[in-house]
Parts: structure tokens; sequence; C-alpha cells
């Protein structure tokens, strides 16, 4: 039987919790992921130099991976380290080793590195015994409209600050549009803060851009139009509502980009002769602003419509999407 984790040896050294366990990988490879240097461990019998260290460059990336080559590895695993290990995993793939991410924290709780070099010879030794997990990666398809959602959501909430500082210079200056009207961002409300910063005061001119949804009447956002008007924060209002503007524009583009990402996805069914089932009753796609069918375009390259299950809308089902793939079966 195989001796327990931890357990001493006689003399009062730890046994190796490796030890009776029989070699999966043999020709494995870890790797110390760092922001300016990686350390790489091999089997002591492949090199004289067993361990070595190499620089961040994309040249040094491709040195690693031709000295792992002449050492016969074929499997390496590295440390899911911030975003550092991205670029290395695309070299390494590339020169067609099989690479598997561990998941840090799988390994912090094993004894065994102290130093760079202990690290990465303790996860050259894990995984030559099969002890770590790879890690889930999505397709490169997967990854690329993944990388524009994340764009576009670092977009949304830049525009919803410029909102905040808007409605905070407002506020500021008495001007309480934001409590007559629901979205200063709105038609009318654009439509009244351009006005503003083109120079226009009349409150009751303003309050002339109301839009038939709006539920207050001119009179009441003339009122609310009324306040003390401040060159600095009509200056922050003016300089908040270009920042706005130009997200807006960035938007667009990413949406243009997700959907062009999503057309050159493999469609699962025929959108022709398996049209889009009809929204469930209750559901609201108004939240979602894209200038394109993204329901439509989620339902070809999966086959189901995940909107149809309680609680999902459309943004979810994108998430879903772009961080596991659209193989659902799993």
């Amino acid at each position: 039987m195989a001796k327990q984790s931890g357990k001493r040896k006689k003399g009062g050294a730890k046994a190796d919790a490796t030890e009776g366990l029989p070699p999966l990988n043999l020709h494995a490879a870890g790797i110390d992921v760092g922001s300016a240097e990686h350390y790489v461990a091999v089997p002591l019998d492949r090199d004289v130099e067993p361990v070595r260290r190499f620089g961040s460059f994309t040249a040094d990336l491709h040195r690693m991976a031709h000295w792992l080559k002449d050492c016969r590895i074929t499997t390496v695993v590295m440390q899911s380290t911030g975003v550092y290990w991205m670029a290395l995993h695309d070299v390494l793939e590339s020169h067609g080793f099989e690479v598997n991410v561990a998941n840090s924290r799988h390994t912090k709780t094993r004894p065994g590195r102290k130093t760079d070099v202990q690290e990465c010879q303790w996860l050259q030794k894990l995984h030559t015994f099969g002890l770590l997990n790879n890690s889930f990666r999505p397709p490169e398809e997967i990854r690329v409209l993944r990388g524009y959602l994340r764009q576009r959501e670092n977009l949304v909430a830049a525009a919803a600050t410029c909102i905040q500082h808007m409605q905070k210079a407002l506020t500021e200056m008495n001007i309480q549009l934001a409590n007559v009207i629901s979205d200063i961002s709105g038609t009318t409300g654009l439509a009244i803060l351009y006005d503003i910063v083109r120079g226009e005061r009349d409150p009751y001119k303003l309050a002339m851009h109301k839009h038939s949804r709006i539920r207050a009447s001119r009179q009441e956002i003339a009122r609310s139009l009324q306040g003390t008007w401040r060159q600095e924060l009509l200056f922050v209002l003016e300089q908040s509502l270009d920042l706005y503007q130009t997200y807006q524009q960035k938007i667009q583009t990413c949406d243009e980009r997700i959907d062009g990402q999503l057309r050159s996805m493999e469609p699962k069914i025929d959108p022709v002769s398996e049209p889009i089932p009809e929204p469930r009753r209750g559901k609201d796609w108004r939240g979602h602003q894209s200038g394109f069918d993204l329901r439509g375009q989620l339902y070809r390259i999966t086959g189901v419509d995940l909107t149809r299950i309680d609680g999902i809308e459309v943004q979810n089902a994108q998430t879903i999407i772009s961080e596991v793939g659209v193989d659902l079966h799993p």
C-alpha cells in the first residue's frame, strides 16, 4: 500500500506524496510563469541543465519551444497566473505541444516549492504523475467572441459613468431633469442636454424636446430645468456628454464586430427551415440595444433558444455562450 501523504519516514523526513504512483506523462515539462521571465523544468535525464530560465519576449518563447522539442517533451503544464500565461500557451500550442493550464489554487496547498526553480520542478513532477487537472479553455472562435463582448461591457460601464457625471453636474446646478424623465440618456434627455451645452437656457424651449412617451408635461420639464447655470459645471456636463457619445460610437463598432464574428461561426440549424421560436410571453428584449438580431444569431449557432429558460434573457445567453462555447450538452 502506498504511503499516505505527509507521513514521516524514519529519520523525520516526510514521505514523497508521489511515491508508489505510476508515471503517466513521461515527456512532461513544468513552467513557472512570470510577468518578465519563465522557469521551465524537464526530466533530469533530458538535458545537462534540466531547469532553464527564459524571458517573456516572443523570441524567447519560441526559443523555449525549440529547447523543449530538443528535450523530447510532448506535454507541458503551467499555472493560470494572471494573463501572462496566454501568449506562452498560444506559442507552445502552435509548436504542437499539449498545453495544460492548472488552477493555481490546486497547487498552492501542496508542499514542496519555495523558489521559482522548485516551483517549476514541482509542477513538472505533479504533471508527470497526472496529479493536475487541465483547466477548461473554449475554442479560438469563442475566445474571439468573448474578447469583443468583454470590451463591450467595459464600454457600457464607461458610458454609465459618464451619465453619473452628467447627473451630478445637473444636480449641483439644481437642474432636476432626472426627477421628471426616467433616463437622461434617452431621446428627450439627450436632446435637452445637447441644447444646454450649445447655450440654450430657456427652460420652455428646452422642454419642447419632450417625446410623446414621456409622462411628465412640458410645464413640469420646464420647471425642472430652472436652476443655477455655473460655468465650471456646464464644462463638466459638456465633456461628459462628448465622452458619452464617443463611447456610444465605440459600442456600435463593437456590436458590428460581434455580429460579424457570430455570422462567421458554423450554424447548428438552418434558420430558414427552422426559424427561431416566438419569445415567451412576458420576455422583454428592450434591454439589448445592439443593431442586429442577437437572439436569432445565438439560436443559429447553438440550435437551441436559451431564452426559453426562466431567468435567462438574451444578454445572459450571450454571456453563457461566450464563456463555455456552443456545445451545451455537458
